[in-house]
């Protein structure tokens, strides 16, 4: 029989619905796996070991006197280290947070827990949440559990890392750029970002409070998309009302009962700001064969303006100056090195930013020198500005979909696959193909598609020091999984996992699939 932490939500609840198996031998099994293998891979920052065991005795209880909550009663998983557990710390990997001791349970993590689920773990973190890693001074450096040598990618990479290791079937991340779906991409496996407001997020925390133009959406990661189906199906809508008032009580509407024949998707490779390896252009090309066999139309489609909404995005976000992130961190706190150039650049004056990016355009630096020029303080008025932009922009990509007659969106979620450790610093630009739909709003997934193959080197010349990360990144990714992005209406979650589910059926089929839990030594 396939060992317990191997199989998926689906099989372990089939298990115990059986009675083949007990919610205490299933948490066993896992925090076996952690206690051997998270010492080096450091997926979890925090492991909950005898609150899970206790846990599952009363769920096992349950089961045995005919209770059964949900799907994932008795189901282990973890959270990101954002959301708050009643009487622990939320750092964000900020030292001076430590003494931050919540005094109650974020509402989605109460969900998980009414639910049946149980809480082993928390996910490990960028610092302050601001860079596709999973590194902090606080709890250490996540590895790739494909790689030693490369990041999970972030900031829910820790959570992504857990799922890919075999240390949880499911898992809870949070999103404001693609930190979901990047780590997915990176591990090997699925996760998808809802539309904004499907989950709640009261009592999950962010180092940049206030800052809304542009807002964090939780949601799951997984070793298949199914179960990241059936974590929807189990969570109760009404009850996310009652948590966090922004939850409409939508009632979920699973994948299964979606037809794919006559949808039309939109398949895009390039969005005009940053060019992909070849090996993530090959894995759009798979996806977008997987889809037609599903009896579903794919046509050519071109998102109008990511580079002007990246900019956008970037100047909203930091329209503060950069004071808020400054002030989330105490005289004292170590600061990671990906983070130190911002935090450098936000304190430079205004003089000087200016004559940074005139130096950056005059060398060919251009996307670097646009993301230093949207940053800085900037008025009420700009502010709402930058807001309107945001909102018109989301009304212009929806537009442009209902005049190409598509229903969904097939494209990359990074340009490249997993980068190594500190490979973020700089690298803001990259994050395009995933800021686009956080600055929309919009549903959007990450599906694993294949892996990289030693003939795929980026063939373009490289013009800027962007383009040149990218060679290196590309150089040494050999064998690393590659995931494709699938993005929907609003409300639409359903179909973004219909085409998920058909990309991941057929590409399971393949020799280069990146089937998951990773083998560890």
């Amino acid at each position: 029989m396939t060992e317990l932490h191997a199989l998926s939500v689906a099989d372990l609840s089939a298990l115990l619905d059986r009675g083949e198996t007990s919610s205490v031998e299933i948490v066993d099994a896992l925090l076996s796996r952690i206690d051997r293998h998270n010492g080096r891979i450091l997926a979890l920052c925090q492991v909950f070991h005898e609150a899970a065991r206790d846990r599952a005795k009363i769920l096992d209880a349950e089961r045995n006197g005919g209770k059964v909550r949900s799907a994932l009663h008795g189901i282990p998983v973890s959270v990101k280290e954002c959301f708050d557990i009643a009487g622990e710390a939320t750092t964000l990997g900020i030292e001076s947070w430590r003494s931050r001791r919540a005094k109650n349970s974020a509402a989605m993590v109460t969900l998980l827990e009414e639910a049946g689920a149980i809480v082993v773990g928390r996910g490990n973190l960028s610092q302050t949440m601001l860079y596709p890693e999973a590194r902090n001074p606080v709890y250490g450096q996540t590895q790739n559990p494909w790689s030693a040598d490369h990041s999970p990618g972030g900031s829910s990479g820790g959570d992504a890392a857990a799922v890919a290791a075999g240390f949880v079937p499911l898992a809870v991340g949070s999103d404001i750029g693609g930190s979901i779906r990047v780590p997915a991409h990176f591990c090997g496996i699925s996760g998808i970002k809802p539309t904004l407001d499907r989950l709640p997020g009261r009592g999950q925390r962010t180092a940049l409070a206030g800052q809304e133009v542009v807002r964090s959406q939780s949601g799951p990661l997984a070793r298949t998309v199914n179960d990241l189906d059936l974590f929807f199906g189990a969570i109760s809508t009404a009850r996310a009302t009652e948590l966090d008032g922004r939850t409409p009580p939508i009632a979920w509407r699973s994948c299964h009962g979606e037809k794919l024949q006559g949808i039309r998707v939109g398949m895009y490779n390039y969005d005009g700001t940053f060019k992909v390896s070849d090996a993530i252009a090959r894995a759009v090309g798979r996806a977008a064969d997987a889809l037609r066999g599903s009896g579903v139309t794919v046509v050519p489609f071109e998102p109008p303006e990511v580079a002007k909404l990246l900019d956008t995005y970037m100047a909203a976000v930091s329209a503060d100056g950069g004071l808020t992130l400054l002030a989330s961190l105490a005289d004292g706190d170590m600061i990671d090195p990906v983070l130190r150039p911002l935090m450098r650049l936000v304190k430079l004056p205004a003089l000087a930013r200016r004559a940074l990016r005139r130096g950056l355009y005059a060398t060919g630096e251009v996307r670097t020198a646009r993301v230093v020029a949207s940053l800085g303080e900037k008025t009420v008025a700009r502010l709402w500005e930058l807001t309107d932009e945001v909102r018109q922009y989301r009304f212009r990509l929806l537009d442009a979909m209902d005049q190409a007659e598509v229903d969904a969106l097939l494209c990359p979620a990074f340009p490249t696959p997993a980068f190594g450790h500190e490979g973020a610093d700089g690298f803001a630009s990259a994050l395009s193909y995933s800021i686009l739909f956080n600055a929309t709003q919009l549903p959007a997934g990450s599906v694993p598609v294949t892996r990289v193959r030693a003939s795929e080197l980026r063939r373009t010349y490289p013009t800027d020091r962007l383009d040149k990360r990218a060679v290196s990144i590309d150089a040494n990714s050999v064998s690393l999984p590659v995931g494709v992005q699938v993005a929907g209406k609003p409300w639409q979650e359903g179909l973004v996992l219909a085409l998920m589910a058909a990309i991941e059926t057929s590409c399971r089929a393949d020799h280069e699939f990146p089937f998951t839990p990773v083998a560890l030594p």
